[in-house]
């Protein structure tokens, strides 16, 4: 097997997709855990822009490039220390790429099929003539170029949502199809998800997705964060009334960034009858506090585009540093070399 890691550090891996601006459920899902993982001295951490995967869903180039500049700039503005992590964006190392094929190339249509996001895109046609009307080669293969992302870095660990859970899965398959076939190359990395937050709600109650339009951006201002908290969607319970906390958008935003003791103050008010009023405040509270330094420095940062450049095309150069050797293995591996 390759060299794999100079250090006894486990590789850490994330990435956002720049399909919209930064919202809350990537706060908490991705940015503060990776940021936090990436102060261990145990963990070496990889953190990327995942600008190619954004054209899965978004087919509009202003959109692209603004969302990747704000999602760079919501990284460095929440602690990110570019010194410390490789951060750079997808599209500055082909490589990548390049596995996509190779994997593509043993992935199996069967493995692809079973992916949620292209089963439910199935569903969603309702049974029509053809079940994959609208459904483009990207979308059927996005687990692929996830893979990729992964495998090119050797990643050991994965900080996902329980949502994503399959998608490390199929890396994982993936992964060993090709060792079997080819050597023990390819590490097989494993998810981590904590359970204690689950999927961050979105004003309407689903999954906070840019896909749903139901995001909580985390740098408006003060008036607008209220103003859309104020609109999470609630049941008509009136006040006094107990309600339960475990199917509440509100409670689940509010336990994603709260510490425990907080969390169990409000559990109690749910018990007794808090007002959707007073919980939402609590919400906002505890959010704003949070979300203040944060604002305060991306508004410093995006001031200065050519930072944000510098600081990605540096990242490049480390991922490609990492990359090329074990790019160079796989060619190998698979009969691309030169004769001698």
């Amino acid at each position: 097997m390759g060299e794999k890691n100079q250090s006894n550090q486990k590789r850490v891996l994330t990435g956002i997709t720049t399909s919209g601006i930064p919202h809350l459920g990537n706060l908490s899902g991705a940015v503060l855990p990776a940021i936090d993982a990436s102060r261990e001295k145990t963990v070496s951490s990889f953190l990327f822009l995942a600008d190619y995967h954004s054209l899965i869903k978004n087919i509009d180039p202003a959109l692209t490039h603004s969302s990747s500049f704000e999602i760079a700039a919501c990284w460095l503005a929440c602690g990110l220390n570019p010194k410390e992590v490789t951060f750079y964006r997808q599209s500055d190392v082909p490589h990548i790429f390049e596995l996509t094929w190779i994997l593509n190339c043993l992935a199996a249509k069967g493995l692809m099929n079973r992916a949620h996001a292209y089963k439910a895109a199935v569903a969603e046609n309702n049974n029509a003539t053809d079940p994959d009307k609208g459904i483009t080669m990207g979308l059927y293969n996005y687990p692929i170029l996830m893979a990729a992302d992964i495998l090119m870095f050797k990643a050991d660990i994965v900080p996902v949502g329980q949502d994503q859970k399959q998608h490390i899965e199929m890396t994982r398959d993936i992964a060993l199809r090709f060792n079997h076939y080819y050597g023990n190359i390819l590490s097989i990395p494993e998810a981590m998800i904590d359970e204690k937050k689950g999927i961050i709600p979105g004003s309407d109650g689903r999954k906070m997705s840019k896909s749903y339009g139901n995001t909580i951006p985390i740098f408006d201002t003060q008036k607008k964060l209220r103003k859309a908290i104020m609109k999470i969607k609630t049941n008509s319970l009136e006040p006094g009334e107990p309600k339960n906390h475990a199917d509440c958008s509100v409670f689940k935003i509010f336990q994603a960034f709260a510490s425990e003791s907080q969390t169990s103050d409000l559990k109690k008010e749910y018990a007794n009858g808090i007002a959707w009023g007073k919980a939402k405040e609590e919400l906002f509270s505890l959010l704003d506090e949070k979300i203040t330094p944060f604002r305060d420095e991306y508004g410093k940062i995006t001031q200065d585009k050519s930072y944000i450049e510098k600081t990605l095309k540096d990242g490049a150069e480390r991922a490609l540093t990492i990359s090329t050797p074990v790019i160079e293995e796989i060619r190998k591996a698979v009969g691309i070399k030169e004769f001698k």
